[in-house]
């Protein structure tokens, strides 16, 4: 399975159940989930991983483990499709562990997912889902290139900002083409 391109400071792996510790601490983390409607527990971290090593089998993508040259856990960055009003949209998304916070690794992360995506896919767009209160990850978004442009309905009817872009100007199939439900 391909990734995407390492960066200065990046570089990306599947993940695997070695992780859950690290996943755990992650997705745990109140600060990291401030957005989200709670921290995930481990359990819950679990399934994360099992969640993203089966798009990894269907999709030939998903949210990857980020970390540094050297090894050291960043956190996780990648593409999974979402519905956004209804419609299946491929989203970039990703979490920073705290202490790697503040230092442009979420963006250098979703351009090089950005990237995978023009290079790998045939979707002619490329999504954030943001809560309207996350302005750092809405940073994040617009400085990829994005531009909100609507809002959705979470399934728990909480508002989420759409920021999208386009990844070519036409594609060959359209979004809902790669998926099979």
């Amino acid at each position: 399975m391909a990734l995407p391109h390492d960066t200065e400071r990046l570089r990306f792996r599947r993940m695997t159940p070695a992780d859950l510790d690290e996943m755990a601490k992650l997705l745990g983390d109140r600060a990291v989930m401030e957005f989200y409607p709670a921290p995930k527990t481990r359990k819950q971290a679990a399934a994360w991983i099992t969640w993203n090593q089966d798009n990894y089998t269907s999709y030939g993508l998903g949210l990857w483990i980020i970390e540094t040259h050297d090894g050291d856990f960043v956190g996780d960055c990648g593409l999974t499709w979402q519905r956004v009003n209804g419609e299946l949209k491929l989203e970039v998304g990703y979490h920073v562990s705290p202490a790697w916070q503040g230092r442009g690794f979420a963006t250098e992360a979703a351009a090089a997912s950005r990237d995978f995506a023009q290079e790998h896919t045939d979707s002619s767009e490329l999504v954030a889902i943001v809560h309207p209160e996350n302005r750092a990850s809405s940073r994040v978004a617009e400085k990829i290139g994005m531009q909100r442009v609507d809002d959705d309905l979470g399934a728990d009817g909480s508002v989420r900002h759409v920021l999208s872009m386009r990844l070519r100007s036409t594609a060959a199939l359209s979004d809902a083409d790669h998926l099979t439900e």
